[in-house]
């Protein structure tokens, strides 16, 4: 892409937007009020607000490689921490993608520098269910069910914070675990059940 053609985009963009609304910008700068805060990969191919329609101040959007939630990595908390405690967001996204460079990069027994602490975190989704994913023989089925895995284990990381076990308790904030199939561009709802998967370790990290 032409790095210069992108300022000839956005005036085509202003343009367009005046257009249809003559205070699209006016309206837009005076705040914002998402309901949902969407944790997902950094992917080119997969833009949060294309793939739900949804429109500029719906969405409080993180993105980082692979829709990691390590409690180690600031810039996700301090994300969870502003869209829940603050904008009041009611539902957290974690939503992963089929044929994740993440995930595939995580299985590869090869030095990947700076990439290797955060990639870990996803080797750690994968000793966690080694059983049931050394059982599956397809390769691809294998990478799509690690992919599903992860997003799981991210959702769970999400409701061990203290901002989300608070909002849940306080007005029932809700999380989601979602995959997109790059093949199709559908949204799966990975329905968790996240009721049977804590019920081992609620005690261990809730906060209160």
């Amino acid at each position: 892409m032409d790095i210069n053609q992108i300022f000839k985009n956005n005036e085509n963009w202003i343009a367009h937007k005046l257009n249809v609304e003559k205070d699209y910008f006016v309206n837009l700068s005076k705040g914002q009020s998402p309901e949902i805060l969407y944790i997902g990969c950094s992917d080119s191919r997969v833009t949060a607000e294309d793939l739900m329609g949804a429109k500029p101040g719906d969405i409080f959007v993180h993105r980082n490689i692979a829709n990691m939630v390590p409690n180690t990595d600031l810039s996700v908390m301090s994300v969870i921490e502003y869209a829940v405690s603050h904008l009041k967001v009611n539902h957290v996204v974690i939503c992963g993608h089929y044929f994740c460079g993440g995930v595939k990069a995580a299985m590869q027994s090869a030095d990947l520098g700076i990439l290797n602490p955060w990639l870990r975190n996803i080797r750690d989704v994968y000793r966690l269910h080694r059983k049931e994913l050394d059982a599956i023989a397809d390769e691809e089925a294998k990478y799509k069910r690690l992919v599903e895995l992860n997003v799981q284990e991210q959702c769970v990381n999400v409701l061990k914070t203290a901002a989300v076990q608070t909002a849940f308790r306080d007005r029932g904030i809700t999380v989601h675990g979602w995959v997109f199939d790059i093949h199709s561009g559908k949204l799966i709802d990975l329905k968790i059940d996240f009721e049977q998967i804590l019920s081992g370790v609620r005690e261990i990290y809730r906060l209160d």
